[in-house]
């Protein structure tokens, strides 16, 4: 294999290696619990105080559950830790794993690089009880489920996308604001979508969305396999494959070409402030996003959700709470994780934060379908949300490999429609350059 410049493949390379020679290394126990060891709130209550460490990422609705937990549990202290991105949480994860320290006794992990870790399943506690058997949804569960029937992680949220958007944006620029208006108009393909757009950055000063790169997230996540070959895991020949380059063309067309983006990359100090400055009028809205968005545009008035998704449906993201061996008391562990991952929690975490859950139970409540978003204007969000991940007919596949090549497209088209340094076909060729140093063909 090439050397690459990608700080990631260090981190895995130097996993791998400590993988194939040294199994549970660890700063505290290296042991998993005993066969029978239950994730019941009774495997909770520790005799003697204890402190429990969690970390997660962006919004997962967890902070009034951690306070209800330690009220329940009065030996157990929940020290949370809050990555700002997904990204970041994964760098922190595949450094702990391969130093055989340094991770916390829960860790949230996000399902684009899931499979990277389901390649070291002895690295984390096997989670598999009676009392989460067909808590989730089939193919929730079986994404973190190991062809030995090892569990290495407790589903929390899936990701079923909408539309979300200023209404005052689109009053101002002549175009519909209730919600089924705004679905109807949307309705169709991503060049409705797109041609929609045009009609409004041609009425406004703002964009029309927030990032090129989430709109690609969108478009890739409807792929059945964007990447990778389901049969056997191996790369596609990024050069070869027209099915991304057409994703690629299309996108920056659109955010370049016809300006309708905000030329952001999510999760930076400028798409922050954005919310503050009219600076989009629609995203590309999962569940988790609502909080994201109330989070950012706390004090502006007009957003808005609509039930549509260019395409039909599309999921992006969803996560999963796992206990690293590495764990110092991991029993207990594994029974906060299960707790937190319950339907009735789960619904908690989507009021608070608009995660929506996974579980089979929380998916038919009439608790979570009657939820509405009062910043939202008081949108039906458990309804729509509903709806929009009843419109999912692809999970895509996403092998181990799929997050390093990902990463190249979307650094290329960050050069593009961010950075403003580089044209599309110029990037492109960057991109396969940076796809061939990885070593995957």
């Amino acid at each position: 294999m090439r050397t690459s410049k990608k700080p990631w493949l260090a981190l895995t390379t130097g996993l791998a290696g400590i993988a194939l020679v040294v199994s549970g290394c660890s700063s505290g126990s290296s042991t998993e619990p005993e066969p029978g060891a239950s994730g019941s709130s009774d495997a909770g209550s520790s005799d003697q105080p204890i402190t429990l460490t969690l970390t997660t990422f962006n919004e997962f609705g967890y902070e009034d559950l951690i306070k209800e937990y330690e009220a329940a549990h009065p030996n157990i202290k929940i020290e949370h830790t809050k990555a700002a991105t997904s990204n970041e949480a994964r760098d922190k994860m595949l450094t702990g794993l391969a130093a055989g320290s340094g991770l916390t006794d829960v860790e949230a992990i996000e399902v684009d690089w899931l499979a990277e870790l389901m390649q070291y399943p002895d690295k984390f506690v096997d989670l598999n009880s009676d009392e989460v058997k067909g808590r989730w949804l089939d193919w929730k569960a079986a994404q973190a489920t190991t062809p030995d029937g090892k569990l290495i992680g407790y589903g929390t949220d899936i990701g079923p996308e909408a539309v979300c958007y200023r209404s005052d944006l689109f009053k101002a620029a002549g175009l519909p604001t209730d919600r089924d208006e705004v679905a109807a108009l949307l309705k169709g393909g991503w060049d409705k979508y797109f041609e929609v757009g045009k009609k409004f950055v041609a009425n406004s000063d703002a964009a029309w969305y927030d990032s090129a790169n989430a709109i690609y997230q969108g478009v890739v996540n409807q792929m059945d396999a964007a990447y990778e070959n389901p049969s056997d895991g191996s790369a596609k020949d990024l050069a070869s494959n027209t099915e991304i380059k057409d994703a690629y063309n299309m996108v920056l067309q659109a955010s370049v070409g016809d300006n309708l983006s905000a030329h952001l990359n999510q999760w930076t100090d400028d798409w922050n402030a954005a919310f503050q400055n009219d600076g989009f009028a629609t995203m590309l809205c999962p569940g988790w996003m609502l909080g994201v968005i109330e989070g950012n545009a706390s004090g502006v008035q007009g957003w808005d959700i609509a039930n549509v998704f260019p395409g039909g449906g599309g999921n992006w993201g969803g996560s999963f709470l796992t206990v690293p061996t590495q764990s110092k008391h991991p029993e207990e562990a594994k029974a906060f994780a299960a707790w937190l991952t319950a339907p009735e929690q789960q619904i908690k975490a989507f009021k608070a934060k608009g995660t929506f859950p996974s579980q089979v139970d929380a998916l038919s409540s009439d608790e979570l379908l009657s939820q509405t978003n009062a910043f939202f204007n008081n949108a039906p969000t458990g309804k729509i949300l509903a709806d929009r991940a009843a419109a999912v007919t692809v999970a895509p596949y996403k092998g181990a490999n799929y997050f390093a090549i990902h990463q190249t497209v979307v650094d290329a088209i960050t050069r593009v429609d961010v950075d403003k340094s580089d044209d599309a076909a110029s990037s492109w060729d960057k991109a396969v350059t940076a796809f061939n140093e990885l070593g995957l063909s």
